[in-house]
């Protein structure tokens, strides 16, 4: 497969998932906790393999309790997954929070020009919105996400196909000139 074909796929995989998750959100977060469930069975998987690799008895009790832990998250992600879903977005919000506050704080530590400490500030301060909004209504926080993933998801994909014509066309023009 070539380079442009690549970016042929990719681009209409980026552009059919932005219209699915725009189009149905709740069917991206259901994929998501999903996609969560199978990374925890397989850390469950992986830590149970790496208890009996070692040659510490301490290790294999603990890569067991992570085992089980994993396993455990997995299976909660499967029964419960409007709870996971809810407990996936409030930790985006911790996250988003955390580090927004550190990028404002960062902001005014550095030694950089007027400019990039405003830059700094102003996407921290976005971050810090972002995770207030999704801890007051993590709710719809989840669907948002999802929105936002598609919208995301049909820029790069379109962008990306437009990059796979314009390659297209350039490597045309240059077999024409060859001959």
């Amino acid at each position: 497969m070539s380079f442009s074909s690549t970016l042929l796929w990719r681009g209409l995989l980026a552009v059919v998932i932005g219209i699915v998750s725009v189009a149905w959100p709740d069917i991206t977060v259901g994929a998501v906790v999903v996609l969560f469930a199978v990374y925890a069975f397989i850390a469950a998987a992986t830590d149970s393999a790496r208890a009996f690799t070692g040659d510490r008895a301490g290790s294999v009790v603990g890569y067991l309790i992570l085992a089980v832990l994993s396993f455990a998250a997995g299976m909660v992600a499967l029964l419960w997954p409007g709870i996971t879903a809810l407990v996936l977005t409030i930790w985006v919000a911790a996250w988003a929070l955390i580090t927004g506050l550190t990028e404002v704080i960062m902001a005014f530590q550095h030694r950089e020009t007027a400019g990039e400490r405003a830059l700094w500030a102003v996407s921290g301060l976005v971050s810090v919105g972002l995770g207030v909004v999704l801890f007051v209504r993590p709710d719809i926080g989840a669907l948002s996400l999802a929105s936002v993933f598609g919208l995301f998801s049909l820029v790069y994909g379109i962008s990306t196909l437009v990059l796979y014509f314009q390659t297209r066309t350039r490597a045309k023009a240059v077999s024409a000139q060859a001959v």
